[in-house]
């Protein structure tokens, strides 16, 4: 570009040819013309002179649609909604607008056109409307006007829609539409866009056209194809948008749908159709809203009729795979309150279909009902297995599990999945054995439900015996391998742990009842054993850490607590085999609690069995006690988490009516050396301050009008309870450690405890009256709950009241100056130790410097000569002055010492050997002091002696 030029930008509304001032006023009454021509069409339509004039107006309209037929403006919907409206209340007597309808609606088909990118925004109602009333046309009666509604939905939500283009090109066929050169509006086209692609289902959604189409249902009773291709239509809506959904719900629509899946239908699409706009439904829009309109009776009969007929004429697998749907809508209706399920005696039928082929009935029913064991059927009889435990909460619904015997169906499908000579050398057809795997699991997860509910006939069917025989099969050594197919076998594939895992939940579920005669045929065909063997087995296992293998773990543990809990003979059966195994889990500890797999529900079950089956019997407790069962509870308490300590502590309280469990805790110790009285206060202190209790920086009592009192008793202390209500003050007796901690320092005592700070005697001497506290703190909210309620004690009990409120405030006073008295103690024997510590540090530091002044002398004397004479001279001249000095002349003599000595003398002989030596010993004493070096020394007769060797 030469840089010499300039280039102007020219305004792109600007055309590059410049107009006439008498073409521009003419454009501009083109583009107003399609407005003042729709309004001129509705006063045709409309006006009393004119409404009866047919040939004009269908020739206006015709004109007004050939003029749109690259589809509607947006400004002008409002328009032409009003003109499609006037025509459909003329169809009724003139047939002949049925094709204005029909040309308006194949060009509704086509994107709205707009103007300004604003127009989308500014005219969003008027579209809104305009579908509203198009779905409004429905009334018309004709089939083909119907249908181009249909087709119009329908591109819509085509994925691949035909694109047509302003220049009339068509996205199927892409051939270029052509207009006359002297048409006005292949002028105007040029400044028209079409509307974004999701611009018309943003606002169909809405629409009320959903809601419209859906209560046109009525009206199609004489057009069954009109009728699919509306079913179609509301399966499409209903697929895409929760909007659609709850608008179609909002007119019933989950209703009507169900009233008519059962329609004259020869080509069957009507019932798919239908279950799928429910299924749709039920996934979109609110689940209660549809189960409620579903639960009414006329649409449980229609369910019903369409289960039936495709249960006895359905043989296609698109057949039976509606039929279970049809049975998974059922179930769902089965979960709310108000279904009609039993009063239609649907359910009594389904209930019947639950127990074939298992039991043998001559219900017409099943008579005739044939399965072909694949794995739709196998489907069907696991959505009848679930069934009936959703429909388990009415009890209308166990009455009919009573008469139909669906215990002892269940106890069949149940048993160990081996195959009988009969059937293998019939031939005939049965479950293989995957299927039978899936339906045995199934079937124990439906006892667990049903079992406790229905338990005298679970007893008249030996449902224990049954289970304690699967139970015996689940841990012998037949080689089984499971297929874990299903989602009750998780876990269990190429095993038999996951019928290990149901069967332990069908016990638990069954004993937690309670039930005296349940337990003690449990206990009498010997399941406390049994349970301690599997249990064991199972912990010997590669599988440390399986979710399964846990929850097997836990489980039994709970079933072994439950029986042993209160009876003696039972926890003595427990016995030494089972002190083992709670002492064997109680040493992993609790390092894994929030690992998520469930270890945690293993440690809360470990310790209730040591509550349950181990304290109150003597003989368990003292064996407890041997094997360390108080150290490892301890070592759980100081490592545990907080949520643990509550059943931890209740334990050990147990524990220590048992005598010999005192010296147990007393000597206990963790990896740091930590007692338990010590342990037991730091966790005294820890819940205080979770609750809020005030205290100063040293522990001590800060209010003594509150001495323990936590902030939760502080907020309810202006509220009045009822008498059957417990107040603040002991409501959180049960819900902290405090009244835990305190009994076990009652049992273990407060004086002598070992291994104590300063600040635990602080603790102890609170801990100590804290029952008295608590008494004060009852007493004075009965005087305040008087006050609130404006009763007034009589003056005795007035007087008594305040006396013992005074009581409780002055013993929190004596305990403020006790624990001041500790405190300064405890603060002299600190400043004693530290002047101890000091003198230790200053002697060691003197020693040092002893040791360097030495060293440093050494150092000298070695390696200068002259310094090593000085010191010698200086140590002889110390030495001679230590000396004493003589009183005369003859004391410089030294004494002699008189003391007795041994001489020997030895002499040789002629003889050989030892015998020719002669050894002579005497005894002689040295000089006295009195005698002088001179003189004779005279030996003593009485001390000397003489031996010979050869005497």
């Amino acid at each position: 570009m030469d840089s010499g030029k300039v280039v102007h930008r020219r305004k792109p509304g600007i055309p590059v040819i410049g107009l006439k001032a008498s073409q521009k006023s003419h454009r501009h009454q083109e583009v107003n013309a399609k407005s003042l021509d729709l309004s001129k069409v509705i006063r045709l339509l409309e006006d009393p002179l004119t409404t009866n004039l047919k040939e004009r107006h269908l020739f206006v309209l015709k004109k007004l649609l050939k003029k749109s037929q690259i589809g509607f403006l947006l400004k002008e919907l409002t328009a032409i909604a009003k003109i499609l409206n006037i025509c459909a209340e003329k169809v009724t007597d003139h047939p002949e607008y049925v094709s204005i309808l029909c040309e308006a609606l194949t060009i509704c088909r086509l994107p709205f056109l707009k103007e300004k990118t604003s127009d989308e925004l500014h005219y969003a109602q008027d579209v809104t409307e305009f579908l509203s009333h198009m779905g409004c046309l429905m009334r018309v009666s004709d089939a083909e006007v119907r249908q181009l509604i249909f087709e119009c939905v329908k591109s819509f939500y085509s994925s691949v829609a035909p694109k047509q283009m302003l220049d009339g090109t068509d996205g199927t066929t892409r051939k270029p539409r052509t207009f006359p050169s002297n048409n006005r509006f292949s002028r105007l086209s040029l400044s028209l866009q079409p509307t974004s692609p999701g611009y018309r289902l943003q606002l169909l959604e809405r629409s009320e056209l959903a809601q419209t189409l859906l209560l046109s249902m009525a009206t199609l009773e004489n057009q069954p194809t009109i009728k699919l291709q509306l079913l179609h239509i509301l399966q499409i809506l209903s697929s895409c948008s929760d909007m659609n959904c709850s608008s179609i719900l909002h007119a019933r629509g989950a209703e009507t749908v169900c009233l008519h899946m059962n329609d004259h239908d020869p080509t069957g699409q009507v019932l798919f159709r239908s279950s799928e706009i429910l299924w749709n439904l039920l996934e979109r829009g609110n689940k209660e809203v549809v189960t409620a309109q579903l639960g009414t009776l006329e649409c449980v009969l229609s369910l019903k009729e369409a289960f039936f007929h495709l249960l006895n004429t359905g043989s296609g697998h698109s057949d039976l795979q509606l039929r279970n749907d049809l049975l998974v809508i059922t179930t769902l209706i089965a979960e709310s309150p108000g279904s009609q399920l039993i009063e239609s005696s649907f359910a009594k039928q389904l209930v019947v279909f639950s127990t074939f082929p298992e039991l043998k009935s001559h219900n017409p029913l099943i008579r005739n009902l044939k399965l072909s064991y694949s794995n739709e059927d196998l489907k069907m009889k696991k959505l009848l297995l679930n069934l009936l435990v959703v429909m388990s909460r009415d009890l209308a619904a166990l009455q009919l599990y009573k008469e139909e015997r669906v215990v002892l169906a269940l106890l069949a499908v149940m048993k160990p999945p081996v195959a009988s000579s009969s059937e293998c050398q019939s031939g005939s057809r049965h479950w293989s054995a995957a299927q039978k795997e899936e339906l045995q699991l199934q079937a124990l997860a439906t006892l667990a439900t049903i079992g406790p509910l229905m338990l005298e006939e679970y007893i008249s069917c030996e449902g224990s015996t049954c289970l304690l025989l699967l139970l015996d099969w689940c841990v012998g050594p037949d080689s089984y391998f499971g297929q874990g197919h299903s989602f009750h076998a998780t876990g269990g594939r190429g095993g038999k742990k996951a019928q290990t895992r149901h069967c332990i939940r069908v016990l638990r579920s069954v004993t937690s009842l309670g039930e005296e005669s349940v337990n003690q045929d449990l206990c009498d065909q010997g399941i406390i054993n049994q349970l301690l063997g599997i249990l064991m087995q199972i912990d010997a296992g590669p599988d440390e850490d399986d979710v399964v293998a846990l929850e097997i773990k836990s489980d039994i543990q709970v079933i072994l607590s439950t029986l042993c809990e209160t009876d003696m003979h039972r926890k003595e059966l427990f016995g030494s085999e089972g002190v083992e195994m709670a002492v064997h889990f109680l040493k992993k500890g609790s390092d894994k609690f929030y690992s998520g797999l469930g270890h945690n529900k293993l440690v809360l079950s470990t310790v209730d069995c040591v509550w349950s089956c181990v304290v109150g019997c003597y003989t368990t407790e003292d064996y407890f006690l041997v094997k360390d069962g108080v150290f490892l509870l301890l070592n759980l308490l100081s490592t545990s988490p907080r949520c643990v300590h509550g059943v931890i502590l209740a334990t050990l309280l147990e524990l220590c009516d048992n005598p010999n469990t005192v010296p147990y805790i007393l000597t206990w110790r963790d990896g740091n050396g930590q007692t338990a009285p010590r342990l037991l206060l730091q966790l005294w202190r820890e819940e205080e301050e979770e609750l809020g209790v005030p205290r100063n920086q040293h522990g001590s009592i800060a209010d003594p009008q509150r001495p323990i009192h936590s902030l939760f008793q502080l907020d309810e202390a202006q509220l009045s309870f009822p008498a059957n209500v417990p107040s603040a003050a002991v409501l959180e007796m049960s819900e902290n450690l405090r009244s835990k901690i305190y009994s076990v320092f009652c049992k273990i005592g407060f004086q002598d405890l070992p291994g104590l700070l300063g600040k635990d005697y602080v603790t102890l001497t609170i801990i100590r009256r804290y029952l008295d506290f608590k008494v004060g703190e009852v007493w004075d909210e009965i005087s305040r709950e008087l006050s609130l309620e404006g009763v007034r004690p009589i003056s005795p009990d007035q007087e008594a009241l305040s006396t013992i409120c005074k009581i409780a405030e002055d013993t929190a006073k004596r305990i403020v100056e006790e624990q001041n008295s500790i405190l300064e103690h405890h603060q002299k024997e600190d400043i004693r130790e530290e002047k101890l510590t000091y003198t230790e540090m200053k002697s060691r530091w003197k020693q040092k410097e002893f040791m360097a002044k030495s060293w440093e002398d050494y150092v000298s004397r070695t390696s200068n000569y002259e310094a090593l004479k000085e010191v010698k001279a200086q140590r002889e001249k110390n030495a001679e002055s230590s000396r004493p000095k003589p009183k005369h002349e003859d004391a410089a003599i030294r004494p002699a010492e008189h003391f007795i000595g041994h001489v020997v003398g030895v002499e040789s002989t002629d003889a050989q050997g030892p015998a020719g030596v002669k050894v002579t010993l005497v005894r002689t004493p040295v000089r006295a002091p009195s005698q002088d070096k001179g003189e004779p020394t005279i030996p003593n007769p009485d001390f000397f002696s003489t031996a010979s060797s050869a005497d």
